[in-house]
């Protein structure tokens, strides 16, 4: 039972752990959640390429 909190049982066993149909505006939020993970999969590996080319002109 080592490293767990004292409320975990009743965390990992609740029954409306993700209740996504009830959520309030639901249509801005995940559209939000999606855009901002697109976002992030994108902008990520770009600034890599640049940081990379950058660093290989530069040396």
């Amino acid at each position: 039972m080592g490293g767990h909190g004292h409320d975990e049982p009743y965390y990992v066993h609740a029954k409306h752990m993700y209740n996504l149909d009830r959520m309030k505006h639901q249509g801005l939020k995940m559209s939000l959640a999606v855009f901002t993970a697109f976002s992030i999969g994108v902008a990520v590996p770009v600034y890599a390429v640049i940081f990379q080319q950058k660093k290989t002109t530069s040396g």
